[in-house]
């Protein structure tokens, strides 16, 4: 698959409640969270794209660019909604966009190379990872051609992504893992972070 094709997107705008302050800012070993993700995904891009509604700390790069949700309130389904409407407003030649989250610090390159690599790009606009019979929405692969489409369910009031990626038709790629550094452990609150504190600390 051809990165160029490609804008990464870290959808930053949720308001952490769970955790009780904006989790991507939270100290975890020398990195604040947003990072792992970053640091992960700089060198894989021409651009990534940050969708936040608060000033935030992160990565220094010229690659990063951020933008705040053309309408609050939408959750992710409108972070995808804006970074596409990004992607159209600067005249950018993106096929497809790339979304993660902020909160999944052992999410490494090479299982977002295997996802990319067992991707048939004829066989939907919308790919998403899963695990252990879990889909991970956040992390997904998702056509432009999907902008029109995601516009009239954003204005019908349709919120989850969930549902909407059900009738849309999405594809997922499975991943298994055998070690304790499950690459989609998020954290949410500050027992997780505690969690993620003693994995860290077990390399």
């Amino acid at each position: 698959m051809d990165h160029n094709n490609i804008l990464a997107v870290v959808l930053a705008g949720g308001k952490s409640k769970r955790f009780g302050r904006d989790k991507s800012q939270v100290k975890l070993g020398s990195k604040i969270l947003i990072d792992y993700i970053l640091t992960e995904i700089i060198d894989l891009y021409k651009d990534i794209l940050i969708v936040t509604n608060e000033p935030i700390k992160y990565l220094n790069s010229n690659k990063i660019s951020i933008t705040s949700d053309i309408k609050k309130g939408l959750g992710p389904l409108g972070g995808v909604f804006t970074a596409m409407k990004w992607v159209k407003d600067n005249k950018k030649n993106y096929e497809w966009i790339s979304t993660f989250p902020t909160d999944t610090p052992f999410f490494k390159k090479e299982h977002l190379n295997k996802f990319y690599k067992e991707i048939n790009l004829e066989k939907s606009d919308l790919f998403f990872m899963k695990s252990k019979n879990t889909r991970h929405n956040i992390f997904g692969l998702w056509s432009i051609e999907l902008f029109q489409r995601l516009e009239l369910a954003l204005d019908k009031g349709d919120r989850k992504v969930e549902h909407w990626a059900n009738e849309i038709g999405v594809k997922t790629i499975d991943f298994e893992h055998e070690n304790n550094k499950d690459p989609f452990f998020n954290i949410n609150t500050e027992k997780e972070l505690e969690t993620a504190k003693k994995l860290l600390n077990d390399d």
